[in-house]
């Protein structure tokens, strides 16, 4: 795909106006390091096209404090771009108010984050999605790919959804726009080298 010219093009009656605002869904999974980083720099070119994004972090704890949550909730509070909504399970998703022995397990909370993602779809609430770790509620069995693959096919307008995760499942992977495969060739943890301040966080 040289200078991203197609290699073909669909016989689909569709002009190229068209096909540019189609929505997309992308998936990046697979073993390797950078699935989420990817996701989150789609985010900030989201942003500069002045478009709302939503972040939905399945997986990692609330005490987890990732670079890019801080850069995009500053970036989408400065008013130049697009507003940066951050939701995250581990604090019990923000928009859910309940007591401390109102505790969810991680499956029901995994559940809820989804059932928010569909009402946001359904309202069209942001322009783009980032549902991070999204594959492994999948994996387990805990959400259903096939619903997933009929809300994203049904949602309305040009919402574009990137979902991050190991373990990406067929039915989404065989619906998405764009799969990439993140595949580890080396890693310093590889040599027993722990995380570090700046490339993991």
């Amino acid at each position: 795909m040289p200078k991203g010219v197609p290699e073909s093009v669909p016989d689909d009656g569709l002009t190229t106006r068209q096909r540019r605002t189609q929505p997309i869904t992308a998936v990046h999974t697979g073993p390797g390091k950078g699935k989420s980083t990817a996701a989150f720099g789609m985010a900030l070119r989201a942003w500069n096209q002045g478009w709302s994004v939503g972040v939905f972090q399945f997986v990692k704890s609330a005490k987890w404090k990732v670079g890019e949550e801080n850069a995009l909730r500053v970036l989408g509070a400065s008013g130049e771009g697009g507003s940066v909504d951050w939701h995250k399970m581990g604090s019990g998703w923000s928009w859910i108010q309940r007591s401390a022995e109102q505790e969810m397990t991680s499956e029901e909370a995994a559940k809820e984050g989804w059932e928010q993602v569909k009402r946001d779809l359904a309202a069209e609430t942001y322009r783009f999605y980032v549902l991070d770790e999204f594959t492994y509620p999948m994996h387990w069995g805990w959400i259903d790919p096939e619903e997933v693959v009929s809300v994203l096919k049904d949602r309305p307008g040009s919402q574009h959804v990137v979902i991050t995760g190991r373990y990406a499942p067929e039915a989404l992977t065989g619906f998405a726009d764009l799969v990439t495969e993140m595949t580890k060739v080396k890693h310093p943890m590889d040599a027993g080298r722990k995380g570090q301040r700046g490339i993991e966080w």
